[in-house]
């Protein structure tokens, strides 16, 4: 086994540890920044394949990191569970609440996310076969509870105000949401293995 993460992850000891950061790709990179502009935006970029492959390798390419991180946005999974998402300009994603139990009972069963996630399982492959040998694959999602506080209040929140008054007020549509984020992430991490991530 030739990749550093995987041999650390494995208990190996070793010289030199694996090096890889958290969002290393992005805005930083004058190549990331042509290519969003080819994607037009933000979700096209992570729903084109070849595109979202490409934003991956690009620092690898530049730095050589030990590992790749899949790039995708956590907010994809209450996409493909039915919740409207955008982004607003200067302020950043914005979805449709899950606040009330007739919101709950309109999202998509767990196993319903493969056909809008599909074009990130092709950019997996494809990172599979492109990455050099050397370099590992982590897969991408959001925590459960961070991704709940997103569609209880329609929005990041410095405190996740609305996530605890929902929790403390109707902790049965709480616990509900969270299963169903849940087990969608299984499902989507478990997606992601099979595709080639070697890592989630």
């Amino acid at each position: 086994m030739t990749k550093l993460l995987m041999r650390a992850l494995a208990g190996e000891v070793l010289d030199v540890p694996p090096i890889w950061m958290m969002r290393q790709a992005g805005r930083y990179l004058p190549e990331y920044r042509a290519t969003r502009e080819k994607a037009g935006d933000f979700l096209s970029l992570c729903y084109n394949p070849d595109l979202a492959a490409e934003v991956t390798l690009q620092p690898i390419r530049r730095y050589g990191f030990d590992a790749a991180i899949l790039f995708a946005d956590i907010l994809l999974v209450p996409q493909a569970l039915g919740a409207d998402l955008w982004f607003v300009q200067g302020e950043g994603p914005r979805l449709s609440t899950v606040t009330r139990q007739g919101d709950f009972d309109a999202l998509k069963p767990a196993e319903a996310i493969h056909e809008t996630l599909a074009p990130v399982y092709e950019t997996v492959r494809i990172l599979a076969r492109e990455l050099p040998k050397e370099t590992a694959l982590i897969g991408f999602a959001g925590a459960p509870w961070t991704v709940a506080t997103y569609m209880v209040a329609g929005r990041g929140t410095p405190d996740q105000g609305p996530a605890h008054l929902l929790k403390g007020g109707n902790r049965a549509l709480f616990e509900a949401l969270i299963e169903r984020i849940t087990e969608a992430t299984i499902l989507y991490l478990s997606a992601q293995i099979e595709a080639g991530a070697e890592v989630v």
